[in-house]
């Protein structure tokens, strides 16, 4: 996916003349951030000063709970950066696996598994990233933020060296498993539960730390999973601090992925944590659907997911038609519906409109638990991926009382519009959640 940094934005609305004005600018290829504006003789503009050293709750630095590494020390724990060793790659640098001794939690030394980041050591950008992911993972703990190990800063005759340490997520990012990288699928309730796992991240993010920070590069890619597939955030260092107290807006220059990045912070600058809820809502389509926000490589009508989606979203007869292919028909009809539903919140035009994350996660709350019969999302495991098995998948449909039941459809008979029995299932919805949608999208 690419990313980018726009100029100072000019007046506008709506989506579509964001997303234009988008493919209008030069991209380049990162694992999670945009490459400097110098890259492209872009001039950024600043609506107000944004310094990366200026925090309003200032940390140590670096924060005591990070190791400093020697380079040496990485160097030899990556096989000298081996290419072999190569798991990711951005404008920012390259990331390898590697192995590392650190004291552990009884005082003693263990060896980890561990993603080592080194970045570029041309261009002033990464060096920014750097210093915002050392300050904030350094002090900041949440099951769902991808846990910075340590840290490395030297400089020597060969130049600037800057290197971030993380623990390893072994099952790799969400945009692997949606982009068919991977052999195997998600199931549907596991996907549930990464969007459980990422709207924590961003409520404890937006809410329930002493000062707000606003993530700005919220994707795919930046959904981290581990052996568990507990989801993470990852990638902090478009990171910024919200708001102060009273005043509605921060105004900043623009910087996102292409495709996740909301319509008003691109024409205007002026950056909410809603502008994070936007974001959320392009994943959750992509959670159903299994496409990317954006894909090039599809026809014109078809290129833009938001865009793709509408007609289908509104229309409780063409919902199964965007629902992802791989998973075979196994999923729970009245969850997706909801999910949708869900979706087009997080996607409203106007910002206040749209819920607050902590609303979010009480909402795929009950999701979940209507999709796998009152479990837990914490009790939703690996265990619960799909098998792949081409079986007839049991919905809970709501009849005309409002109440559910259950019926089994085969897969062939779901997508045979003249099946009789299709036309009575498509009649039992009239009165369903998607049938209230229709004026939501806005």
């Amino acid at each position: 996916m690419k990313c980018f940094h726009f100029p100072g934005a000019g007046a506008g609305d709506g989506f579509d003349d964001a997303e234009s004005r988008v493919s209008r600018l030069s991209w380049t290829r990162s694992l999670s951030a945009t490459s400097t504006s110098s890259s492209f003789g872009l001039e950024l503009r600043r609506a107000e000063p944004d310094p990366w050293w200026e925090l309003r709750h200032p940390v140590p630095r670096p924060p005591e709970s990070l190791r400093a590494f020697a380079f040496a020390e990485l160097k030899a724990a990556t096989r000298g950066f081996s290419r072999s060793l190569l798991i990711g790659e951005g404008g920012f640098g390259c990331v390898y696996r590697g192995v590392v001794t650190v004291v552990g939690d009884d005082g003693a030394a263990e060896t980890i598994d561990v993603a080592v980041k080194q970045l570029n050591r041309q261009g002033f950008q990464g060096h920014k990233e750097w210093i915002t992911e050392v300050n904030f993972l350094g002090v900041v703990k949440h099951p769902n933020l991808v846990k910075l190990v340590g840290y490395c800063a030297e400089d020597d005759e060969r130049g600037i060296q800057r290197l971030l340490v993380y623990e390893l997520m072994r099952n790799k990012s969400l945009e692997d498993h949606l982009l068919s990288r991977l052999t195997s699928a998600l199931s549907w309730t596991l996907r549930l539960k990464i969007a459980y796992d990422a709207a924590r991240g961003l409520a404890y993010l937006h809410e329930e730390m002493d000062f707000q920070l606003i993530f700005r590069d919220f994707k795919t890619s930046n959904i981290l999973l581990d052996e568990h597939f507990n989801a993470k955030l990852s990638d902090f260092g478009f990171a910024r601090h919200g708001p102060a107290a009273g005043v509605g807006h921060v105004s900043t220059s623009v910087v996102g992925t292409v495709g996740y990045v909301a319509p008003e912070y691109v024409h205007t600058g002026k950056l909410t944590s809603k502008s994070d809820v936007w974001s959320f809502g392009v994943v959750l389509y992509e959670l159903l659907t299994g496409r990317r926000s954006v894909d090039r490589n599809l026809p014109r009508s078809e290129q833009s997911l938001l865009e793709w989606v509408k007609p289908f979203a509104t229309d409780h007869k063409k919902l199964f038609a965007i629902v992802d292919p791989r998973l075979e028909g196994n999923y729970c009809l009245e969850s997706a519906q909801r999910l949708v539903a869900l979706a087009n919140r997080c996607l409203k035009k106007q910002p206040k409109s749209r819920p607050r994350m902590s609303e979010v996660v009480d909402m795929l709350d009950q999701i979940i638990k209507m999709s796998s019969d009152g479990e837990t999302p914490e009790a939703i495991t690996s265990s619960s991926r799909s098998s792949g098995d081409d079986i007839a998948d049991t919905t809970k449909l709501p009849n005309d009382k409002g109440s559910s039941r259950s019926r089994v459809f085969e897969i062939k008979d779901m997508l045979s519009v003249k099946n009789r029995s299709v036309k009575l299932y498509w009649r039992s919805l009239s009165a369903g959640p998607i049938s209230r949608m229709a004026n939501t999208w806005t």
